[in-house]
């Protein structure tokens, strides 16, 4: 591994990760800017048909390619083992390969955990969900509804997947969600163990990004509420049990 230059004051103890899916036109520039804040940047390459994963590559990111589409979720539990299975690190940012996150948010991440110590921060599209299409807004409320009401977090973007997973969290979280509800089940298991959430703001440099998203609003809003619901039954059985004797 190279020593970092003199002068260098990127973030060493935080790992940027990126699920990608036929990105090639995008994720360099995503790349290079969270490279601009972090050291290490790992892409996983979900199935692309493109040449996602060699254009990441060559903009600097460590690349785990997956052989087939396997969802967000598997993407990210792919990184997430791969992290933890290396150095030390205190938290991962996770963004998009899109284009809609912007890097330069990733130090308002950083503020907020050096500050608060939170397990969880969520980014905040809120001031701009005006821009958004309408049954994408409306979809992003309710999930945020149903996590309110079933699991005590009240978030005002609860689907957002510009993220920071604090490292004691990560070590904990086992995703069994394989594409975007798998994100919920984070925020799920997060407020089961009674840690910390918090939501900074973020900008979006694609306000409605659905010529780029691989979200679909009303099956993935779905999946989502159905794992808030799942995991909220589960607690609820689990608390039901009588003690063994």
């Amino acid at each position: 591994m190279a020593t970092p230059e003199a002068g260098d004051r990127r973030e060493a103890a935080l790992v940027a990760v990126i699920p990608a899916l036929n990105a090639s036109s995008t994720i360099a520039a995503v790349v290079e800017g969270a490279l601009r804040h972090v050291r290490r940047v790992l892409v996983v390459d979900d199935g692309s048909s493109d040449d996602t994963g060699e254009r990441a590559r060559r903009a600097g990111a460590e690349v785990i390619r997956h052989p087939d589409n396997r969802g967000k979720g598997a993407a990210l539990a792919t990184a997430f083992e791969d992290v933890l299975a290396g150095g030390p690190f205190e938290a991962v940012v996770t963004l998009d390969a899109d284009g809609q996150h912007d890097p330069e948010d990733i130090p308002a991440f950083l503020d907020l955990f050096r500050k608060e110590r939170p397990a969880l921060i969520v980014g905040s599209r809120e001031r701009d969900f005006a821009g958004m299409w309408g049954p994408r807004r409306a979809m992003n409320r309710f999930s945020s509804a149903s996590l309110r009401v079933f699991a005590g977090v009240d978030l005002p973007d609860s689907q957002s997947g510009f993220r920071l997973y604090d490292a004691a969290l990560l070590r904990r979280l086992r995703l069994l969600g394989r594409r975007y509800e798998a994100e919920m089940e984070a925020l799920m298991r997060a407020a089961e163990w009674g840690l910390k959430v918090a939501s900074v703001p973020i900008r979006l440099r694609v306000v409605d990004g659905r010529a780029t998203s691989h979200y679909r609003p009303v099956r993935d809003t779905f999946r989502i509420v159905g794992t808030v619901l799942r995991q909220w039954l589960r607690r609820r059985v689990t608390r039901a049990r009588p003690p063994r004797l």
